[in-house]
């Protein structure tokens, strides 16, 4: 069976009405479109509350707030003594007051609106980490209705606006509108809510960033700002309570004259009425101020601590001018507990001083010592340092340490605190993620490593291992980094500084070979060789060499384990092409290499020497005459007389005899040669270079 839906006229026409707006706002766009994407975008953004927008709000709504609650006690120094017995408002500050007021109204708004647009991490999820962000609008305004929006709400009203400009003006009748400036004390009452915003915003900041302040500098004046503006807020009701308990001092007179002739009316201490005779001729007549005159001993009335603002005349003069006066008197009281007041027996005013006196004891003990503890932290690696030389400095005492010794350690101490300022940089790194770690060590070990040659030949990979198992070494003048025949624990590449490098080949008597290290050379590469070796031994490997420093030395050291490690993670370090990048930059290798070339040397020179005797020897023997004769008396070649014996024709005998003299001229010449040639050799013993052994051949071929 089939349906026929119907629709309502009503709706119909909504459809064609609808139709019709859109054709007709379709040739010609509307502006209102373009705004369109920023309020879908506001509809449907949910702000983190630990992003950097939220952090940097929270900032500027704390400077704003501290700011509003600067501004509100301003209003206070409104009303001032006009003239004689009179009062008035000053109007220009309270429009310049209002203006500004308003301003910090609006933040405090918009902070209301940031609050529904702000996630918050659900309770539940708490257990474990950050948490889980809940990032529905509903459920964001409905929690923010049930907990903060009363508090932010009461402390957005602009109540001192409406307090000044409707309720005083309003209750005010004739010659009464002075009397009612007790009520600008209901601003104060906007403070709590306030301080009930202020105080978890800086909770909140200080969760979120850690800090409320990134320098200590800036703490300690955040801080001391606190106290300044509770001392403004003292001083601020110190004023307007002076004014009040002038007024009541006035109209109490007044009333009294009231019957009197002439009269006295309470609209004469408004200063609209300056000019009026009546006033004129009441004041020549009344003892209203003979006994409200706070500079008045004799009179009944006392004003108490209240005097200053009369006596100074602090409540008639120019608005910039009382303001620093009571900010000063807030100050200075605040500071001191009130130890410096005289009270009265008012109870109002020794109300106040107990107030004042308590008040002050807290924030003191809060703000000042906040105050100072920032101020201490900027000194604390200073002082940490001082305690540890003068410890280490009874320590040397007490164990009678020589002093060459003990300027030693002085020196490193200050080398060290020099170039760390007290800081251990590798419970920093690793209190860090891994990952963090290595970039740090890469940014700053990458380029002071590639600078040492032999780490040049490697690629990224290795160079990004090194650099995150590199200790960072520092080492004064004089000290020995390790001895001939001492084991080899690390590896040491130089970054500034120089060393001096020495052997005597084990010791023996005669060799003495000393090289200078600079920046990019490295030492104890017995170590890598030791590493190298598939199945090394436990024991570590000795020197060959004594390497102290000739300067103050900074390095970078990998240890034996880190070595280890690497021969065996990474198969590229077992590569021709770093075969022969150590034993070039390998100071051990060179001396080797240059030993060689020396004694290789020497026993050419020794062949060229023994050649050259033998030719001037053969020459010098040519030259001599009769020498056949001395080879025939020489009685040593038996031989040959028998062979000249045996022969039959004169011309063989001829050439035997020559054949004879000729081999025992070459039997005299060799022997002495060898004779000249021990005598070179004895005369050149004491230059003659002991043999060094080569030094262990490292493995680099790849394990199979």
């Amino acid at each position: 069976m089939n349906r026929i839906f119907t629709r309502p006229a009503s709706h119909l026409r909504h459809i064609r009405r609808t139709l019709t707006q859109h054709s007709a706002t379709a040739t010609a766009p509307n502006p209102a479109d373009e705004l369109q994407p920023l309020g879908i975008l506001w509809r449907y953004q949910i702000l983190d509350p630990n992003s950097d927008i939220v952090n940097l709000w929270n900032h500027i709504f704390l400077i704003t707030c501290i700011i509003s609650l600067f501004i509100d006690p301003l209003y206070f120094y409104l009303p001032y003594v006009g003239s004689v017995a009179c009062m008035s408002t000053d109007n220009d500050a309270s429009l310049t007051i209002t203006y500004f007021r308003t301003l910090c109204d609006l933040f405090y708004l918009l902070h209301m609106l940031m609050k529904f647009r702000t996630a918050f991490v659900a309770p539940s999820s708490r257990v474990f980490g950050r948490g889980e962000l809940v990032m529905d609008a509903r459920e964001i305004a409905m929690r923010y209705l049930k907990t903060d929006f009363i508090v932010d709400l009461t402390a957005t009203l602009p109540l001192p606006q409406i307090v000044i400009w409707l309720v005083i003006p309003a209750t005010k009748t004739k010659g009464t509108g002075h009397a009612n400036n007790t009520l600008a004390l209901i601003v104060l009452i906007q403070y709590v809510p306030r301080l009930f915003v202020i105080f978890p915003l800086n909770q909140r900041i200080i969760k979120t960033t850690g800090f409320i302040a990134k320098t200590a500098w800036a703490g300690a004046a955040y801080n001391l700002l606190l106290f300044m503006l509770a001392s403004h807020v003292l001083g601020a009701v110190w004023y307007l309570a002076s004014i009040g308990r002038q007024h009541s001092c006035w109209k109490e007179g007044c009333t009294n004259e009231f019957h009197s002739v002439p009269p006295c009316y309470l609209e004469f201490l408004d200063c609209n009425s300056l000019g009026s005779l009546e006033r004129e001729y009441w004041l020549n007549s009344t003892l209203v101020l003979a006994r409200c005159d706070a500079k008045n001993d004799d009179s009944d009335f006392k004003f108490g601590m209240f005097a200053d603002a009369f006596t100074s005349e602090v409540a008639s003069s120019r608005f910039i001018e009382k303001y620093i006066y009571c900010l000063w008197w807030g100050l200075r009281n605040l500071s001191s507990y009130g130890q410096n007041l005289t009270t009265s027996t008012y109870i109002g005013e020794t109300t106040f001083c107990i107030s004042l006196c308590i008040g002050g004891l807290i924030l003191f003990a809060r703000l000042i010592g906040n105050m100072q503890t920032y101020l201490e932290s900027m000194t604390v690696r200073v002082e940490e340092w001082r305690i540890k030389r003068r410890d280490t400095e009874e320590w040397m005492r007490h164990r009678q340490l020589p002093p060459e010794l003990q300027e030693r350690v002085r020196r490193f101490n200050q080398y060290e605190w020099l170039a760390t300022r007290g800081v251990n940089e590798e419970s920093i790194l690793r209190s860090l993620p891994l990952d963090l770690r290595r970039e740090i060590q890469r940014h700053l070990c990458l380029n002071l490593v590639r600078r040492v040659p032999f780490f040049s030949q490697m690629d990224d990979q290795l160079l990004d291992a090194i650099c995150e198992r590199l200790v960072s070494s520092l080492s004064t003048d004089g000290s020995y980094i390790v001895r001939e025949g001492d084991p080899v624990n690390e590896m040491l590449f130089i970054i500034r500084g120089q060393l001096e490098s020495s052997t005597t080949n084990g010791g023996r008597t005669g060799f003495f070979n000393s090289i200078t290290l600079r920046p990019g050379d490295f030492c104890g590469e017995e170590l890598l060789t030791w590493a190298l070796v598939p199945n090394s031994t436990l024991n570590l490997p000795s020197s060959t060499r004594t390497v102290r420093t000739l300067t103050e030395v900074e390095a970078f050291t990998l240890r034996a384990e880190d070595l280890k490690f690497f021969a065996f993670q990474f198969k590229r370090l077992h590569s021709k092409k770093l075969q022969h990048a150590f034993r070039y930059y390998s100071h051990q290798w060179r001396t080797w290499g240059a030993c060689f070339i020396q004694a290789a040397w020497r026993r050419y020179k020794k062949k060229k020497l023994a050649k050259e005797l033998a030719l001037r020897e053969s020459f010098h023997l040519m030259s001599i005459p009769g020498q056949e004769s001395y080879y025939s008396d020489e009685g040593d070649s038996d031989d040959g007389v028998d062979e000249i014996s045996s022969l039959d024709s004169p011309n063989k005998a001829q050439h035997l005899g020559a054949t004879i003299l000729a081999s025992k001229f070459a039997a005299n010449t060799r022997r002495g040669v060898i004779q000249k040639v021990q005598i070179a050799d004895s005369a050149s013993s004491s230059l003659k270079m002991p043999k060094l052994f080569k030094p262990d051949e490292p493995d680099f071929s790849e394990e199979v």
